[in-house]
């Protein structure tokens, strides 16, 4: 009895010591990529040019004549590897939150799409664990579709950072490196468009459901322009994850927040979550709120090479009854109220 006794302790301490180091390389999984996402681009590019002062200038000066040479990969669907799609660190950062990608139809590997994700929340984490690495099985689930997350053009000029990213599968969100995708790359390409974009970024707050999309057709007009399918994506709990500090319309912060989203392409938001060594703490790191990514229904669309602001509009309040549609069908399953509505804005 003694002994079982002392073995069973020994089991339990054993389970706690393993359970408290997979929050840990939870925790540390998550901060390398909020700190991917804040500063990697400047401090790489610091980085670098501090090496071209030193003894060392020549491995700085081989490295920009690689960008130099490999300046347009992004543009033709960049350099996936996955090797990087497969790390074990995206496991560990699937699990903190943890994230779930939910199909709800199959995908033809005969046609090319463009996934609408919302909401864009600070960061997009859905976004990326899901289409930007294997951690929730998108290549189990839709066989024979490569997904491209579509981001801001600017990381593909900073050092280092722009091979990271492309080694997920990460892509500017151009017309170029979209047209090149769509037209000659074959078939079975789906390129996720954050189409929120920075404004609605402005706007994430837990427990507010809104998407930034009535004006926002752009990536319709490219679907008609390829015969691209559309798909409605949403993220539940994408806004759970940050506080967020809101300027109002009119005040001097919501003026400074728009101006850099003209001149820059970004929003800088003033947000928080919780701290490294204590979830009481604020912080820089995401709170572990679920995120469920939903992927609904692909809506058919014609190849019309000079579609009219006719068509354009026509199947942009397709697209937008459709994620409405896929709102009110999951927003139950997924903690919230059944009279929850989605604003579109």
């Amino acid at each position: 009895g003694t002994g079982s006794n002392i073995l069973s302790s020994l089991q339990d301490l054993f389970w706690l010591l393993k359970s408290k180091a997979e929050k840990q390389l939870q925790i540390i999984s998550v901060l390398q990529w909020v700190l991917t996402f804040l500063i990697m681009g400047i401090a790489c590019t610091l980085i670098l040019m501090y090496i071209l002062c030193t003894d060392c200038w020549a491995i700085a000066a081989l490295y920009l004549a690689w960008l130099v040479f490999d300046w347009n990969t992004p543009k033709k669907g960049g350099r996936r590897s996955q090797w990087v799609r497969n790390w074990a660190i995206w496991r560990y950062f699937r699990d903190y939150f943890p994230i779930r990608l939910v199909k709800t139809h199959n995908l033809l590997t005969t046609r090319n799409y463009i996934f609408g994700y919302h909401p864009h929340g600070i960061m997009g984490l859905g976004a990326f664990c899901n289409f930007s690495t294997e951690a929730t099985g998108v290549s189990q689930k839709f066989p024979g579709i490569r997904p491209y997350l579509a981001t801001l053009a600017g990381n593909f000029r900073m050092p280092i950072l722009r091979d990271y990213l492309m080694s997920g599968g990460i892509c500017p969100v151009n017309r170029d490196s979209i047209d090149y995708i769509l037209s000659k790359n074959g078939s079975g390409n789906a390129i996720i468009i954050v189409v929120g974009g920075a404004a609605e970024s402005l706007n994430c707050t837990p427990g507010k459901n809104s998407v930034t999309l009535k004006n926002r057709k752009g990536f319709v007009k490219l679907a008609l322009r390829h015969g691209a399918d559309l798909v409605p994506v949403y993220s539940f709990g994408e806004n759970e994850v940050y506080k967020q500090v809101i300027f109002e319309e009119g005040s001097w912060g919501r003026w400074v927040q728009k101006k850099f989203q003209k001149h820059i392409g970004f929003a800088p938001c003033i947000f928080h979550g919780r701290g490294l060594f204590s979830s009481n703490t604020w912080g820089l790191i995401p709170y572990s709120k679920p995120i469920t990514t939903v992927v609904g229904e692909p809506i058919t669309i014609p190849k019309i090479d000079n579609p009219s602001q006719k068509d354009v509009d026509f199947y942009h309040s397709i697209y937008v009854d459709s994620l409405i549609k896929l709102f009110d069908k999951y927003k139950s399953k997924f903690g919230l109220l059944e009279t929850e509505v989605l604003e579109v804005n």
